[in-house]
């Protein structure tokens, strides 16, 4: 499916708040709300919407601290790839898992409570996977540009 304009304004304004209502969205995109309701349910379809979310503020929720692990596994076999991946999606823990070329194999987003619980975290949970050759975790001090908006 090709977006026009119209298409990626509608996006980027659902990007900003996914709650307004297509009559909302109709004023703001000079379109009928039956053309809005048409369109996103057009987008929906074909998957470039994939869902709608909540973001949550993770100070208030006992996840302030951001860590992002660097993991090298020991081998590199379909086996151990498929092994790791799987366990990685089962820790909740982690928020993004991304296969990276370089120095380390995945980098891990983490959001934990504090530095207590993520030595537990590493020495209950990261520790208890298989094929991992070596980790390398950083620390946030502050988060300086955070967004889920992609930019049409």
């Amino acid at each position: 499916m090709k977006l026009d304009q119209k298409d990626k304004k509608l996006l980027n304004l659902l990007q900003e708040d996914s709650k307004q209502t297509t009559k909302s969205l109709s004023l703001k995109l000079n379109l009928s709300v039956t053309a809005i309701y048409e369109r996103i349910k057009k987008l929906e379809k074909e998957k470039i919407i994939r869902q709608y979310t909540a973001l949550l503020d993770k100070k208030k929720i006992d996840k302030a601290l951001t860590v992002f692990c660097n993991i090298k596994l020991d081998k590199h076999t379909k086996e151990h790839i498929t092994l790791f991946e799987n366990e990685i999606n089962k820790l909740p823990e982690v928020i993004e898992c991304f296969h990276v070329s370089g120095e380390f194999d995945y980098i891990l987003k983490i959001y934990i409570k504090d530095m207590e619980s993520y030595r537990e975290f590493m020495i209950n949970k990261i520790t208890d996977l298989k094929h991992i050759g070596s980790t390398h975790s950083v620390f946030t001090i502050s988060d300086i540009k955070n967004t889920t908006t992609i930019n049409l």
